[in-house]
């Protein structure tokens, strides 16, 4: 498997022509025909910040350098929907553990990923579950809910980097010498 999901995504990346990439991302979706367009839904929604920001400062560039952009803008977004929608169709037939098990530390920073992960999504619903119940109108203390747990997320984010770099240390996982 892991040999498949190299293959084809070293593929995908050397892809060049907007015609071949589109048809790509039309077989990768019939393939996935079920869950298509809310794994779409997916990809869109986590790639368009970034995708947005690239493709209007090309956009930009463009205009004060006096070259037509959308074909490069065209191309880029639909050579990273296709990596983005390819790595979430692979990812989910395939453990993500498993998957990287062919290195002791690729395969314990994973696990310890996986499970920040997992107990960050859990404080979140738990937040937002709190959040809904005690506060009739939601939209006036949205955006202090939004800053509020962003600042958390943050804060437990650094402090657990922290001790996790300090148990990985411990256990050897960083080459000590300098």
């Amino acid at each position: 498997m892991r040999l498949f999901f190299i293959a084809f995504f070293f593929a995908f990346l050397y892809l060049k022509n907007v015609e071949i990439i589109t048809a790509v991302i039309v077989v990768l979706m019939l393939l996935d025909y079920k869950k298509a367009f809310k794994r779409a839904k997916r990809v869109i929604f986590s790639i368009f910040l970034f995708n947005a920001g690239v493709s209007f400062g090309y956009v930009l560039m463009g205009y004060i350098k006096g070259f037509n952009p959308w074909g490069y803008v065209l191309y880029i977004n639909l050579k990273v929907f296709l990596m983005t929608y390819f790595v979430f169709w692979f990812f989910e037939r395939v453990n993500v553990v498993e998957f990287f098990s062919f290195s002791k530390d690729f395969s314990y920073l994973m696990t310890m990923t996986l499970s920040q992960i997992y107990s960050y999504k859990k404080t979140f619903e738990d937040f937002r579950m709190a959040f809904k119940a005690r506060v009739v109108s939601i939209r006036d203390k949205e955006k202090d809910f939004i800053a509020n747990t962003f600042k958390f997320f943050f804060k437990k984010a650094i402090k657990d980097s922290k001790e996790r770099a300090l148990a990985m240390s411990a256990r050897g996982v960083f080459d000590n010498e300098n």
